[in-house]
C-alpha cells in the first residue's frame, strides 16, 4: 500500500465568520492510500481553535510513512486499530481511515453502506450556515437560500436576534460556538421560545456544561465538549444531542461506534463537518442515514471543490453507490 499526501488551499466563498474568528479560506490536506489500481482518498483541515495546522500533521505522516505503508490489507477496523497504536492525532486518522475506508471497498466493489449494512431510505437534509453578521444580513440570507434549514452563529446572545427568528417558523439552530454565559443559557433554558429552535449547539466553552440541564426548553447539542465515547456518560444529564464530525472522533470507524453508544444512551445525534472539499463531506455523509440531523453544507462553502463524489444540494444529502466512498479526484 503506497501513502501519499498534499496540502491545498481551499477559498471560501465569501468569509466564513464564528465566534471564534474570520476565515477566507481553509487549509486541507488530502490523504490518498493506493494498492493496485485502486486509490482511497481521505481529508482532515486546519483548525486553529483545535490547534491543528497543516504542517504538524505533514510531520505526523512522514514518521508513520513506512508503518502505515507496510500494512497489509485487512478488514477497516483493523487498520483503526493499527492506527490507533501508533499516536496520530484524530484530525490525521479520521482522514486515514476514511482514505481506508473508500480504498477497501473500491477492492472489494462494495459501497461503503453495503460493508456495513446501512439502510439509507431515510436521510435528514442537511443545513446551511448562516455566519455572524448584523441580524439584517442574516434575515436576508435566509430569505433568499434554497435551502430549507439552517445554522445561525452567534457571537454571544442578543435576545432581540433570538426572538425574531423564533418568530420565523424555520428549521433554524443556534450555534453559538462556545460564547453563551451560564446567564445567557439560563435564560435560553427557561424560555419557551428555545423550543422553537432545532438545537442548540456548543453554547459554552470546553468543560463549562455543568449548569447545562437537558431537561429545559432547550435542545442542548455538544460538539467541542463531545470528542469521544467516553465522554458521552458525562454528558448525559446536560445534553440532549451531540454533533459527530470525524476528525473530532477519529473518522468513519470510531464513529460508528459512538452513534451505537449514543443511541444506547437516548442522545439525538448530528453528523457534522469542518469547512471540507467534497472529499470530507462525502465521508461524514455515508454516516447520514443513521442520524437525526446533518450539518454537511462545508463543500458548499468553498469557491472551487477538489473531488466528485456524495452530493448535497440545496440541503438534499444525494449519496453515491460508488464503491468505496465513491470519491474521485477532478
Amino acid at each position: 500500500m503506497q501513502l501519499s499526501w498534499q496540502k491545498v488551499k481551499l477559498p471560501l466563498k465569501e468569509t466564513f465568520s464564528i465566534a471564534y474568528g474570520n476565515y477566507s479560506y481553509r487549509e486541507a490536506l488530502i490523504v490518498t492510500l493506493q494498492y493496485l489500481d485502486k486509490t482511497g482518498y481521505g481529508e482532515c483541515t486546519a483548525i486553529d481553535y483545535y490547534g491543528i495546522n497543516v504542517e504538524d500533521l505533514i510531520t505526523q505522516l512522514n514518521s508513520s510513512k513506512t508503518l502505515i505503508e507496510s500494512f497489509k490489507i485487512a478488514n477497516p477496523k483493523e487498520f483503526y486499530a493499527f492506527l490507533s497504536s501508533i499516536g496520530l492525532s484524530s484530525f490525521l486518522k479520521s482522514a486515514l481511515d476514511c482514505a481506508y475506508w473508500d480504498l477497501f471497498g473500491k477492492l472489494e466493489h462494495k459501497n461503503f453502506l453495503e460493508l456495513n449494512k446501512i439502510d439509507s431510505k431515510n436521510i435528514p437534509e442537511s443545513s446551511i450556515t448562516i455566519s455572524v453578521d448584523t441580524l439584517e444580513n442574516q434575515l436576508k440570507k435566509i430569505d433568499k437560500s434554497q435551502w430549507n434549514s439552517f445554522k445561525v452563529k452567534t457571537k454571544g446572545l442578543q435576545k432581540q436576534t433570538i426572538e425574531i427568528l423564533a418568530e420565523l417558523g424555520r428549521p433554524i439552530a443556534i450555534d453559538s460556538n462556545a460564547s453563551f454565559t451560564v446567564a445567557d443559557c439560563e435564560w435560553i433554558g427557561a424560555n419557551a421560545l428555545a423550543s422553537k429552535f432545532t438545537y442548540w449547539e456548543q453554547p459554552m466553552a470546553v468543560g463549562d456544561y455543568a449548569t447545562l440541564k437537558k431537561d429545559s426548553y432547550a435542545n442542548w447539542m455538544a460538539d467541542e465538549d463531545c470528542q469521544n465515547k467516553e465522554q458521552l456518560v458525562a454528558l448525559k444529564a446536560h445534553y440532549n444531542s451531540i454533533n459527530i464530525k470525524l476528525v473530532k472522533c477519529g473518522g468513519l470507524t470510531p464513529a460508528l461506534d459512538l452513534i451505537a453508544t449514543a443511541r444506547a444512551l437516548h442522545f439525538k445525534i448530528m453528523i457534522g463537518c469542518m469547512t471540507e472539499s467534497t472529499v470530507g463531506i462525502t465521508a461524514g455523509a455515508m454516516l447520514a442515514p443513521l442520524v437525526d440531523y446533518a450539518d454537511l453544507d462545508g463543500a458548499n462553502l468553498i469557491a472551487k471543490d477538489i473531488a466528485k463524489g456524495s452530493q448535497v444540494i440545496n440541503g438534499k444529502i444525494e449519496l453515491t453507490s460508488k464503491p468505496g466512498l465513491g470519491i474521485e479526484w477532478l
